[in-house]
């Protein structure tokens, strides 16, 4: 795993990224973008501590790429620094600044990927549809793409101001027609082309919530805190899959969705889903392992 410190203009910061390099560096290789959830991978909750991802991926021909940062951003540009997050311009340094150093200096392919668990879940669509072409496939892992309707709303409102940011900074007040313009449900229609998979539980308990499940180690408080506020986040996002799935099947967008009886919002789920959504993603970036 490799630290790459690169600088964002449009940031005016200089951003830590992730890197494991695809085993064969002789030859380009595509390139998958892994984002984190809502503390934007700080707090050891990433998907290089919190998953196999090294194991996984060790014989397959592809570059992960995980940024780090980003807290409570939905990794988009925002219209107006906030006091308390900063200046925000996510999405112009994902789809902008970032592949260009990525192809040039870790010798990509041009083909990518994106997921994101959580906020990110919402995210890898809005980057897919701010940056037409740049990503063959999408994966959106107990996120929710609806966020301009008063639910959708409330759900962005309630991320943004756990980190204390202000989301009237992000895309002004309710009733700005930039929250509708950031609502992937709503565009949906331009997905299409892209390899879709999403996937969500129901936050009833599952098989991986008990106290030797992953990430649990035993841990209590850990176990009863994925149990109440993990199941209650996995609740909303569950009805968010629902609502996406019928509204593609009524455009006619193919999507791939992996909907679960039961699980909750949490690491050990989003690691199988990473694995389940790897077929669809190694098709669509022409990986041949």
């Amino acid at each position: 795993m490799l630290d790459l410190r690169v600088y964002s203009t449009a940031m005016n910061s200089v951003i830590t990224v992730k890197v494991l390099r695809a085993p064969d560096g002789s030859t380009p290789a595509p390139v998958l973008y892994l984002l984190n959830g809502a503390n934007g991978g700080l707090d050891r909750s990433s998907w290089f501590e919190q998953t196999d991802i090294a194991d996984f991926f060790a014989d397959k021909q592809v570059t992960l790429v995980i940024p780090l940062g980003g807290r409570g951003s939905y990794f988009t540009d925002w219209r107006a620094d906030d006091p308390v997050l900063g200046r925000q311009r996510w999405t112009t340094f994902l789809t902008r600044e970032l592949p260009p150093v990525v192809n040039s200096a870790l010798n990509g392919s041009g083909a990518n990927a994106i997921a994101g668990i959580s906020m990110a879940g919402t995210s890898t669509f809005q980057l897919a549809l701010a940056a037409p072409g740049l990503y063959r496939a999408l994966g959106s892992y107990s996120g929710c793409a609806r966020t301009s309707d008063p639910q959708g709303q409330a759900f962005v409102t309630a991320v943004v101001t756990r980190w204390a940011g202000n989301p009237a900074n992000m895309w002004g007040p309710p009733t700005d027609p930039a929250w509708a313009a950031a609502d992937p449900y709503l565009h949906a229609d331009r997905l299409r082309g892209i390899a879709i998979f999403v996937s969500s539980g129901t936050g009833l308990p599952g098989p991986l919530d008990r106290l030797d499940g992953p990430g649990i180690d035993g841990d209590v408080p850990k176990l009863l805190a994925q149990l109440t506020s993990g199941a209650a986040l996995e609740a909303v996002t569950d009805q968010c899959a629902l609502a996406l799935r019928d509204r593609l099947a009524t455009l006619d967008v193919p999507a791939t969705f992996t909907l679960r009886p039961t699980g909750t919002h949490s690491w050990g789920y989003w690691q199988q889903d990473l694995h389940n959504s790897w077929p669809l993603f190694a098709r669509a970036l022409g990986s041949d392992r």
